[in-house]
């Protein structure tokens, strides 16, 4: 079974800074090691906006060091782009074929607005596998962030 993790970016970033973070990204995956054994895992982008990492544990697991790894790869990256990763009150929702970035304080005005609805697909950042990044898609109705639904 492959482990995810995926950090929202909070803001848009340059062509060259998700260069950047890409081949520093793609690097620490590849070093990534769990009591000095290789971890299997990748390191990618999706559209601009969300880092999504994976480990098959099929080769060797990951373990709570190197979990704390990741984290102070991913406070490193945070540091040196002026961004929030680990900020998990943000929300990614898809726009066309775009993902937008929002605090989740945001929900409420933007469904009063029509910008977002019910059925905005919106991305489950809380994750912890690959079978459930591989339906992370789900519309707002069916997320925490249903409570303002009832609001509006």
């Amino acid at each position: 079974m492959n482990r995810a993790w995926t950090y929202i970016i909070s803001k848009p970033l340059s062509d060259l800074q998700l260069d950047q973070l890409s081949t520093s990204g793609t690097t620490f995956a590849t070093n990534w090691t769990a009591h000095e054994n290789k971890l299997s895992a990748s390191f990618k982008i999706f559209k601009n906006k969300i880092i999504v990492v994976t480990v098959n544990e099929d080769f060797a697991n990951a373990s709570g060091c190197s979990i704390d790894k990741l984290t102070r790869f991913i406070k490193e990256s945070e540091s040196a782009l002026g961004i929030e990763l680990l900020n998990r009150l943000l929300i990614a929702y898809k726009a066309g074929d775009a993902v937008e970035v929002i605090h989740s304080s945001k929900v409420k005005e933007l469904l009063a607005e029509n910008i977002i609805s019910e059925n905005t697909i919106i991305y489950n950042t809380a994750i912890a596998n690959e079978t459930e990044l591989q339906n992370w898609e789900q519309p707002l109705k069916n997320t925490w962030l249903n409570k303002y639904l009832a609001k509006v």
